[in-house]
Parts: structure tokens; C-alpha cells; sequence
């Protein structure tokens, strides 16, 4: 540990000892679009020929340094946006500032350019696909969101209201445990939750409001720490808006939603600024029976207000609140022997006393100030409140054969958090460089509860607790030009875990704990030509134990199980093989110190040893005639767990084979709509694959009519109406009256064929 420490100190010195500023010409500027001059982040701006350039970031400006006197031709392309070229020139090595207004038009591949960010914050190719996938794609509802990561699938079984159960690169991340979320850089995954470590809850994001999605594969970022062993997924919400709208959407099973999103100030009215400011609120409210034989009752309410100011010439402010609550029933988990036995209907319940209820309210205030063109300064604090209720029976008669098995999982927190970060481009060994040095921290204050209940009637308490959980952490990502086409990105993250958890059901099993450990980073990224890049990711990643497991089970003299580590690496490639395709390919690798089990409903956690996983990601993005668009996203991968007997290597529920894939047309006015089918293939229910959770093949098909002011549209989801698991699960149950327990596969059915048809008015 100590060499650890030594190194990360002789890291972080010789970055800021070697922070020397750029010489010669520079050209920076900010890129804007509309009567409201809207920053644009992720538009390409080069030189055409030069090799140099750079991409703006969430204020939309870019800086293109260390240049020689002469005359230049500058190129600004965005997706979404007309590409532009001016002549410039550069002069006796003095600084030019030049600025932009974009033209907004239909999305192209062709605007698309394979080309890495100057700093770490995106790795382009993923961040284009996604951006892509954004415009082409209908989001009507926050689980549409997590669908836009290539290569994730997503399950529900227990309700609309609950989180989605999260399938990734060979992981079931259960409901997040592997996957890290933030909207806003406000984190989504709730650690020590109630339900399971990591629970990522998305509802309360209005789906129109996200403008852009930063995706990022792997362990491979210093910029995030726990619960990124698979990678993250940072959402965006729009600034400004471009123009006003409101949704009314209607469909079968008692579906109805409303969602409205208004402008309040225009370029005549000012709050803190004379200078560029805007504030907007958005608002929806959804309500569904659902299919299921016992009505779902599902109901939620969002709200969501946000002001951006540019308060000087170099600074900007960002504040939001949002206000979300829900609440549902739920049919849950159904044993196979329940309905072929003819207890209950494909789409009955045993229990439809399930369900639950949620509310989380957030404040998020960001300052941002550049000092010049090289160096920028970032401050984030954000504050959650969060009431999560839940009730849910998957044993039923297992343990309490009179009252069963019902269980209610109360969690009640107050999560606060810091990010700060400062980038600047320098010179680092001679070399052009680009560095984030970034710090902050996370603080979870939370009532835990696990009640054993009977029709939402408590009979006794398992498990009554305070939860404090602090995590602070610091790092430096660095990016090293070597040449105009090769780029090194070696990265370093320290970070400590204080875990304190008090008893109140049982005082002696209280106590506190801590964890300290260092991450390394290690990327190569190669442009061969504009439209071909090469690279070689690595890094260490890790998911941090639930609080509970750690003082609960004493698990201080077995160090993976407290903050277990994993190690991975990516070898790919972006390439455009013609203008109007984009692929991505990807061979990777994750080895998994210490997999854990989490099981929500008792409280505990299974630790099932060291696994390995390989696979390949391909992703194809196509547009194959004006405004025809395919995509596809086909993932495989093989996972074993390590150093056990070999009837129980297989990894239970681990996806092997999954596949999304859509011919899309979309013009700027007219009918557009789309055809897209899901596919999961067949995979081990348990360690020995002695049952199965059986895949599926679905398709789903939306048709819209669209014009300047209003647009009307249809979509169908599982259009043969096929029959299907949605969640599945090797379970250990009793039902009521029988004499044994069963094990056999328990699932939740999946979506019939349904139909929903929508009016928007833009204005």
C-alpha cells in the first residue's frame, strides 16, 4: 500500500511540476446556435489538413493551440447541425477568437468524425453512436434511456415503479451494482440500498429533457470510481431549450401520460444576468393498469425547473431542482408451476399486495469559469433526497408457512456531494498535453429498514439501522499527444471508503470501517486517418460492498469482499469504412476479484468467488439512403467463475448473446417511424445450468407524422405479440398448501402487445 501511495504522489507531482503553457498562435471561440445563441457541446472544430483540433465542451467552446503563423481553413461539424468552413489566419503567433452560429438540420453519419476529445471527459466514437441513437430513437419513458447504452438490455419484474434489472457485457448488474449512472453528475446508483447495492432508479428523469449521453465502456476513466466495473453512463439535460412542447400520450391497459416542457424567460427578460441566461420547466405525470391481471395502479409525477446564466464573460451558472414521486402494485415473480398447474393465469399474481413507492427530489448547482483558453475551472454540489418503500414475496410460503414470506424494504436517505475539477492544457515532456485534476466527495446519511410483513401489515423487524457511508476521492487523467495522431491517456484515482453502520435490531452488530485503494488508467488511442482509429484500453475498477454485509458479517480480515476489484481491457476500433457508416468493433476482458451476490429480500450478501469474462461488442450505424438509417449493436460473451468444481463454473443469469437492431426513417417533416427487434439468447439460471432462463426475440415498430408545430404518432411494442419471460430466476419457493419446498424457475412475463398513440405540440 505504501508503494501504491508513493507512486500516485510522484504521479500527481510530475503532472503539475511539468504544467508549462503552450507557445505560438491559437485560435479559440464558443459555438452556438438560435435567436437564443444555445452553446453546442461535441461539434468538431479543426484545421482542415493540419490534423489539429479539438471538440467544444458543455459551454461550446474549443481552443486549438500551438500554431504557426498562416492561413488555415476552420471546419465546425456537429451532428444535428450544417457543416460550416471559414478562412482564417494566424499572425505574428497572437491569439484569435472566433465564434460560431450553427444551423440546425437532420442528423447525417456524414458529420460524423472519428476523432478523440482533447480531454478525457468523452471518448468520441461511443459518444457519437449514442448522440445518433438520441435523435433517431423515441425515449418515451426514463427505462427507454438506459436502452440507448449499446449492448444493454434492461428487465422489470416487479412493478413500473421499481428500478430495471440491468444486463451488460456478460453482467447481470442486478439493478445497477455494475453500471454506474448520473444525470447531471448527480449519481443515480443508491449504495447500501435497501434492495441491493447500487440501485440505479432512473424514473425520476423526464426523457425529453436529456439532450446528450456520454457513454463510457469499461473501468478504463479516472473520472469515475465505484460501481463502474462495466462501465457508466452520464445523462445530460438540455440547458436551453430550443423551443417549447407538449406531449399527450394514450394506450391500452389504462395508459395515459402528459408532459410539458416551457420556457420562462426569452432574450427580452433577464433574472441575475444581461449576458445569455435561460430558464425552463418541464413537468410529467404518467399513469398505467398495466397488463397484468391485478390493475398495477401505477402513478408518477415529475418536475424539473433549471436556469443556465453566463454571469461574465468567463463564467457560467447551472441550477436545477427536480421533484419525483411514484407508486405502483405489483404481480412480481411467478413460479412456472403456478400456471401450468393452472393456479393462476399467464398474467395472475400470488401476492398482489406487492408494490411500493418512491420519491427523490434533487438540487444541483454547477460554476464554471475559464480563466483563458487552457485552463477551466468546475464546481458541482448537489444534494438528494430519497424515500424508497417497498413490497415484494418471491418465497411465499418458504419460511413463514401461516403469514408468508412478504418482505418490506424501507430506505430513507439524505445523500449530499462535491465534484470539482480543473483542466489544463499545457505541455507535458515536450509534448502537448491536455490534464483533469479533479477531487470531491459523497456523503449517504439513511435509515435502513427490512420488515416482515403480511399484506402490508408489519409482523417483525429483521434489520433497523442508520447507514452513514462517506466516499472521498481524488484524480488526475492526463492526455499526451505524442504525435497530431497518437495519444496516450494514462490516469490515476485514489479513493477512501468510510462504511458506519448502527444496529438498532441488534446493537452488538454495529460498527465502522474504512477502505483505501488506488486505481490506475491506462489508454492508447491512435488515428490512423480521420475515419479510422485504433485502441488499447486497461484499468483497474471496483464496486463497494453493501455497509450492512461489511459490519453486520465482519468481513474485516477479508479485504475483497469490503471493496472487490476488477481489472479489464478493450482492444477496438472506430472506423467510418464509408461516409455514411460508422462501426465500432471491440474485443475486452474483465476479471472480477470477487463477484457478490446481493439479495435484497433477506438483507445478505453472497460472495461467489473470482470470475472472468470475455466477449466483443459491434456496433453498426448506417444510412443507407436519405433518411433511411440501420443500426445494430451485437454483443457476445463467455464467463466463467474461477477455482470451483466444474459442475458450477457457469455464472448464473449472465448474458450470452444479445442483439438490437432498427431500420429508422426519419425526415425533418413528413411521416417517419421505425422497425427495430430486440433479441436475448438462452443462458445459465444457476452455477450449474441445470435450468435455463430462456431468451427471446421481440420487435416493436413506431409510425409518426411530423410537421413544424405539432407532430401525431402510433408505436407498437412486441407487435406478434409473443408470449415471454421478462425476468427470470432459479428460486427456492413454497406455495400456499404444499408440503415441500420447490426450485424452479420463477419470472415475471413480459410485455403483450401493445399500442400507444401520441400528439406533441412544439411552439
Amino acid at each position: 500500500m505504501k508503494k501504491i501511495c508513493f507512486t500516485a504522489v510522484i504521479f500527481f507531482s510530475l503532472l503539475f511540476s511539468n504544467s508549462l503553457f503552450a507557445g505560438n498562435g491559437k485560435i479559440s471561440g464558443v459555438v452556438f446556435s438560435g435567436s437564443y445563441q444555445n452553446a453546442v457541446q461535441g461539434v468538431v472544430v479543426n484545421l482542415v489538413g493540419t490534423g489539429k483540433g479539438n471538440i467544444t465542451d458543455s459551454t461550446g467552446q474549443y481552443q486549438i493551440a500551438d500554431l504557426q503563423d498562416g492561413e488555415y481553413t476552420i471546419r465546425f461539424m456537429g451532428i444535428g447541425y450544417k457543416t460550416i468552413e471559414r478562412k482564417i489566419s494566424i499572425k505574428n503567433g497572437t491569439s484569435l477568437h472566433y465564434s460560431m452560429n450553427l444551423e440546425e438540420e437532420l442528423s447525417s453519419m456524414q458529420e460524423v468524425v472519428i476523432k478523440p476529445k482533447i480531454n478525457y471527459r468523452t471518448i468520441f466514437g461511443y459518444n457519437a453512436i449514442s448522440q445518433l441513437d438520441i435523435n433517431l430513437r423515441p425515449t418515451n419513458s426514463a427505462q427507454d434511456l438506459l436502452k440507448l447504452v449499446p449492448g444493454l438490455f434492461i428487465a422489470q419484474h416487479a412493478g413500473g415503479g421499481k428500478a430495471e434489472q440491468i444486463f451488460i457485457r456478460g453482467f447481470d448488474c442486478d439493478h445497477g451494482t455494475d453500471f454506474a449512472s448520473y444525470v447531471d453528475g448527480i449519481p443515480v446508483n443508491m449504495v447500501s440500498h435497501a434492495h441491493g447495492q447500487g440501485y440505479s432508479d432512473l424514473h425520476f428523469v423526464i426523457p425529453e429533457t436529456i439532450e446528450e449521453m456520454d457513454v463510457y465502456k469499461g473501468s478504463y476513466y479516472a473520472k469515475f470510481g465505484d460501481l463502474e466495473t462495466t462501465g457508466a453512463a452520464d445523462f445530460k439535460t438540455y440547458n436551453i431549450l430550443n423551443q417549447n412542447e407538449i406531449k399527450l400520450e394514450y394506450g391500452q391497459f389504462d395508459t395515459y401520460r402528459v408532459m410539458a416542457m416551457i420556457n420562462l424567460l426569452n432574450d427580452k427578460t433577464h433574472l441575475f444576468s444581461k449576458l445569455k441566461e435561460n430558464l425552463y420547466v418541464a413537468g410529467e405525470y404518467r399513469f398505467t393498469n398495466g397488463y397484468f391481471t391485478s390493475p398495477e395502479d401505477f402513478s408518477k409525477f415529475n418536475g424539473l425547473i433549471k436556469y443556465y446564466g453566463q454571469l461574465t464573460d468567463k463564467t457560467t451558472m447551472t441550477f436545477s431542482a427536480s421533484a419525483f414521486t411514484s407508486k405502483w402494485n405489483a404481480s412480481g415473480q411467478i413460479p412456472v408451476r403456478a400456471v401450468t398447474e393452472g393456479i393462476i393465469g399467464p398474467y395472475g399474481s400470488l401476492d398482489p399486495s406487492e408494490g411500493g413507492q418512491t420519491n427523490r427530489e434533487n438540487v444541483n448547482l454547477f460554476f464554471d469559469h475559464y480563466y483563458d483558453a487552457d485552463h477551466h475551472i468546475r464546481n458541482q454540489f448537489y444534494y438528494s433526497h430519497y424515500d424508497f418503500n417497498l413490497y415484494s414475496d418471491f418465497t411465499y410460503f418458504l419460511v413463514d408457512t401461516v403469514h408468508g414470506d412478504e418482505i418490506n424494504q424501507k430506505d430513507k436517505r439524505d445523500l449530499f456531494g462535491y465534484n470539482g475539477s480543473y483542466d489544463l492544457n499545457s505541455k507535458l515532456f515536450g509534448f502537448n498535453s491536455s490534464t483533469t485534476f479533479g477531487a470531491g466527495f459523497r456523503y449517504d446519511n439513511a435509515h435502513i429498514s427490512l420488515i416482515h410483513d403480511e399484506k402490508r401489515v408489519a409482523l417483525d423487524t429483521f434489520v433497523d439501522g442508520r447507514l452513514n457511508q462517506l466516499n472521498t476521492f481524488a484524480y488526475v487523467d492526463e492526455n499526451i499527444f505524442i504525435t497530431p495522431k497518437f495519444r496516450i491517456n494514462p490516469g490515476l484515482r485514489f479513493d477512501f471508503f468510510n462504511f458506519n453502520f448502527q444496529n438498532n435490531t441488534h446493537p452488538d452488530s454495529s460498527g465502522d470501517m474504512t477502505k483505501a485503494l488506488v486505481s490506475p488508467k491506462l489508454n492508447f488511442i491512435y488515428d490512423v486517418a480521420p475515419d479510422l482509429q485504433l485502441y488499447l484500453k486497461g484499468g483497474y475498477g471496483f464496486h463497494s460492498n453493501d455497509s450492512r454485509a461489511i459490519i453486520i458479517n465482519h468481513v474485516d480480515n477479508i479485504n475483497d469482499n469490503i471493496v472487490p476489484r476488477s481489472i479489464g481491457s478493450d482492444l477496438g476500433t472506430f472506423f467510418k469504412p464509408a461516409p455514411n457508416t460508422i462501426i465500432n468493433f471491440a474485443l475486452w476482458i474483465n476479471y472480477m476479484q470477487n463477484e457478490l451476490v446481493y439479495n435484497g429480500d433477506d438483507g445478505t450478501v453472497t460472495p461467489i468467488g473470482a470470475t472472468l469474462r470475455r466477449g466483443a461488442d459491434l456496433s453498426i450505424r448506417y444510412e443507407f439512403y436519405r433518411h433511411f438509417y440501420f443500426d445494430a449493436d451485437v454483443n457476445y460473451s463467455y464467463g466463467r467463475r474461477l477455482h470451483v468444481p466444474s459442475d458450477s463454473v457457469y455464472i448464473p443469469l449472465a448474458p450470452i448473446l444479445t442483439s438490437i437492431a432498427g431500420i429508422t426513417y426519419k425526415a425533418p417533416s413528413g411521416i417517419n417511424g421505425g422497425l427495430r427487434y430486440r433479441y436475448l439468447s438462452d443462458r445459465p439460471a444457476n452455477e450449474a445450468w441445470s435450468r435455463t432462463a430462456t431468451g427471446y426475440f421481440l420487435m416493436d415498430a413506431s409510425l409518426n407524422y411530423t410537421r413544424k408545430q405539432w407532430e401525431i404518432g402510433v408505436s407498437v411494442e412486441n407487435i406478434f405479440n409473443i408470449y415471454w419471460k421478462e425476468a427470470e430466476f432459479d428460486t427456492e419457493s413454497r406455495l400456499k398448501g404444499e408440503e415441500v419446498p420447490v426450485t424452479q424457475i420463477d419470472y415475471t412475463p413480459g410485455t403483450p402487445r401493445i399500442i400507444k398513440g401520441h400528439m406533441t405540440l412544439f411552439f
